[in-house]
């Protein structure tokens, strides 16, 4: 039996009567395409099929990118974007591409999409979903019989998980060093890419310019709890937050632990400590969406007897504001250096990540909105807080995201789920947006 007959259907407004219903069109300022509907079961059933693929012996999923499942997958997938007349093929970085024409050729592609390589041990909602109700919209144009003056594109993005690398490669920033880095598969990027039938001798045949493409829009899971928690449908992504990272490296003295007096240590670990602590109060002291992590961290010589001589962690900061993370960061470093100072250590900063922030294109959150009014479903305007696949398409193109629910704030876990009727809310919203984009 399915997940959502034990889930209460909350999708039902009084705009819609059925996935295919008819609306009643006599609302003043009523835009929407009367009778153009996802089909709510045959998102989930697909959503259920595509889990199948890449299980391990235990059970759990396991779908992760260049693996046996996600080849599998991708072939499954590749075979129902043809039987819905898709023009498919697969570029030089193994994104996967399903064009359909529109009446007027010389006009700009709309395209949508997202990813269907998950993390190990993920859920079944993490960029399926919004690959699964891409091919929906695809769907119901064609049982509608309705051809849009604008072709249309899905994309898949290949190894969204391990660092958006397939999307990368269409927008150009591939690099040679990206290519060497091992994947979760136990292959590097460079076999990963081939083993998809990608082409790591020709990347550039891939990279798309910025007069290509109208418009990009995700669908996606919220992969938090705001949404669920606040039991609103639908989340307008304002932009995808940058993401900024550093591994801080502490040195003091390693000696003797029974034999060094206190006031005598030079001990890392406790510098360590003292910043990590300075870091939550410097990040928590401004107003805002700004986050701060440190979520590793290692002590050497690493004894029980040993007052640690150098501990190195790992600290991250994400905010939609470039110029709020290296504020935040620059106080991160007074404090650091006020610390080393008093402890007899040293402290270092070296870089090892820089993603700018992406942000969504005003006038396609301005569709979303007007679809999900239409639509009669609450939304919000929000940040993203994880990264995308559409903040590598931001560079290229004008971006949108729409975000549903995921129930408890659950990603990245077998626990991850999202109800049916949010799915289809979500879809419809895809929908509309799409033929609004294409009314421009």
């Amino acid at each position: 039996m399915k997940r959502r007959t034990f889930i209460k259907n909350s999708s039902l407004t009084a705009l819609s009567v059925t996935a295919f219903g008819i609306v009643d069109s006599r609302s003043e300022g009523f835009t929407l395409n009367q009778k153009l509907r996802v089909n709510e079961d045959r998102i989930e059933n697909r959503i259920f099929e595509l889990a199948k693929y890449g299980r391990d012996e235990n059970g759990r999923g396991y779908r992760v990118a260049y693996s046996k499942g996600d080849i599998e997958g991708r072939a499954w997938f590749m075979q129902l974007m043809e039987n819905a007349g898709l023009e498919v093929s697969i570029d030089s970085g193994g994104n996967i591409l399903g064009k359909r024409k529109g009446k007027n050729p010389s006009l700009k592609t709309i395209a949508f999409g997202s990813h269907i390589d998950m993390v190990p041990d993920g859920g079944d909602y993490d960029g399926t979903l919004g690959s699964l109700v891409a091919l929906e919209v695809i769907e119901v144009l064609n049982e509608n019989k309705i051809v849009t003056d604008h072709p249309l594109e899905i994309i898949i993005f290949s190894n969204e998980e391990g660092g958006t690398f397939g999307s990368k490669a269409l927008v150009g920033k591939l690099t040679t060093d990206n290519l060497k880095l091992m994947s979760q598969s136990g292959l590097t990027i460079a076999e990963g890419i081939k083993a998809i039938s990608g082409d790591t001798h020709n990347l550039t045949s891939c990279i798309r310019n910025k007069e290509e493409f109208l418009a990009f829009v995700e669908l996606h899971i919220e992969q938090g709890g705001i949404l669920d928690k606040e039991n609103i449908r639908v989340g307008v992504v304002e932009g995808i937050v940058g993401i900024d990272e550093w591994d801080v490296t502490v040195e003091g003295f390693a000696n003797h632990a029974g034999t060094t007096p206190m006031n005598l240590r030079k001990d890392a670990m406790l510098s360590a400590a003292k910043l990590i602590i300075a870091c939550n109060e410097v990040i928590s002291s401004h107003k805002g969406k700004q986050v701060g992590t440190v979520g590793k961290i290692s002590a050497q010589p690493g004894a029980y007897n040993v007052v640690p001589g150098k501990a190195v962690f790992g600290l991250e900061i994400r905010d939609l504001s470039q110029d709020k993370i290296r504020t935040l960061f620059q106080e991160i470093e007074k404090r650091a250096a006020a610390i080393a100072a008093e402890d007899g250590t040293t402290i270092t900063f070296n870089q090892i990540l820089n993603m700018s922030p992406a942000l969504s294109n005003k006038a396609i959150q301005d569709k979303i909105v007007q679809s999900a009014k239409e639509l009669g479903l609450t939304y919000k305007n929000m940040q993203s807080g994880a990264g995308h696949d559409s903040q590598q398409m931001a560079t290229i193109a004008p971006m949108g995201m729409i975000f549903v629910p995921s129930v408890g704030g659950i990603s990245h876990s077998p626990k991850e789920f999202t109800k049916a009727a949010d799915i289809a809310n979500g879809a419809n919203v895809l929908l509309q947006t799409i033929m609004a984009l294409d009314r421009e």
